[in-house]
């Protein structure tokens, strides 16, 4: 027990270092050679932060722990929107780019569908890990297209732009990025050991103690990229990390096991609360281009609400079919209502804005040509 806590920590103590390396790093690297923090975000940070789920899902799925490696990529993809952008939100309001919202949110929840549909079968097929691992391919291919275009670098970043500070850089942000998996090794299999005494399942585990373990390189990147003013980082960390879990983590790992069960559990319940948090973040973003802090509280709250259903479920608890009615009949319409209603007035004040625009446009042209 001793020995485990001990790793536990270990891996805590490493995951927060490595994310403070690798921030600094993706931030200096970006300044260097103007390429915008948000494709860096979507990239380097993103598929650093992936590394443990990429790694764990592989070892799983070539184990025969398929439901271990589903539960895990679903759980972090729910984990990664609930509890890492509620965190970091509650933390400090994060604004979020205009081409997240255009591009890689819908992205987002394409592949989720798309996802959702072939795991409907009860199964993922190597076919269909190769069409991700063909989607994964062409998404970045965009976001290298997307890169090519970089904002001018300032006279001071071309100054320090030398070779050896690049390269300290690069050293620093890769040692980041091996603590960063290392400690979410150490702190995942410790989690999962304390877990098995416990006597819970292995998709419980997956969706639940591997799953935030596995995103906690997320958890504490984010943060630490909205702490030190780099929320393109943040934000763009966590939609880069959810589209290469579908894309880069299932569909690799898919290329090396012939077919993934998937529990009809997953497909009842748990691909849909990914759908739908999926689906909430383009109102959310779409308001203001930011997440509030009461966003990030309402976030917050899905996510324990979703933790404490996992728990009483594997428990098959006495107070569950309560639990359900509550969040069936109460909680979910009331968020749907709230959802509805805040876009409903951001639309109507985006249109007022508008018309005002070109009226006082007209008006102004009118006063002109009497002149």
């Amino acid at each position: 027990m001793a020995e485990t806590i001990f790793w536990f920590i270990a891996g805590l103590a490493a995951l927060i270092s490595g994310a403070e390396f690798v921030v600094r790093a993706a931030s200096r690297l970006a300044g260097f050679f103007g390429v915008s923090r948000l494709v860096i975000g979507l990239t380097i940070v993103a598929f650093g932060t992936s590394a443990p789920e990429l790694a764990i899902s592989l070892k799983a799925g070539l184990v025969g722990q398929t439901d271990l490696m589903m539960g895990n990529i679903v759980g972090s993809n729910i984990t990664n929107i609930l509890l890492i952008l509620g965190i970091t939100a509650l933390v400090m309001p994060l604004k979020v780019h205009t081409s997240l919202i255009r591009f890689d949110v819908p992205v987002m929840i394409g592949i989720s569908i798309l996802l959702f549909f072939f795991a409907l079968s009860g199964a993922i097929t190597l076919a269909e890990s190769g069409v991700l691992a063909f989607l994964l391919l062409v998404y970045l291919l965009y976001l290298g297209f997307q890169g090519k275009n970089p904002s001018v670098p300032s006279d001071a970043e071309k100054q320090k732009r030398t070779p050896v500070l690049i390269l300290l850089y690069l050293i620093l942000g890769v040692a980041g990025l091996i603590l960063l998996i290392n400690g979410a090794g150490w702190l995942v299999e410790s989690a999962v050991v304390l877990a098995e005494m416990a006597g819970v399942s292995e998709l419980v585990i997956g969706l639940t103690i591997v799953a935030l373990g596995t995103s906690l390189p997320e958890v504490v990147t984010s943060l630490v990229a909205a702490v030190k003013g780099e929320r393109d980082i943040a934000v763009g960390s966590v939609i880069g990390s959810n589209i290469l879990n579908i894309l880069a983590v299932l569909g690799v790992s898919g290329l090396f096991i012939p077919e993934i069960n998937v529990q009809p559990s997953l497909i009842s319940f748990d691909l849909w609360i990914m759908l739908a948090v999926s689906f909430a973040c383009l109102p959310i973003f779409f308001t203001g281009n930011k997440i509030a802090r009461w966003e990030g509280v309402v976030f917050l709250g899905y996510y324990i609400a979703y933790m404490i259903y996992l728990f009483l479920s594997s428990a098959q608890h006495d107070a569950l079919d309560t639990y359900n009615s509550v969040m069936l009949y109460f909680v979910i319409p009331l968020t749907v209502m709230t959802v509805v209603v805040i876009l409903a007035y951001e639309f109507k004040k985006r249109w007022r804005f508008r018309h005002f625009r070109g009226f006082g446009a007209a008006r102004k042209d009118e006063t002109n040509g009497n002149e």
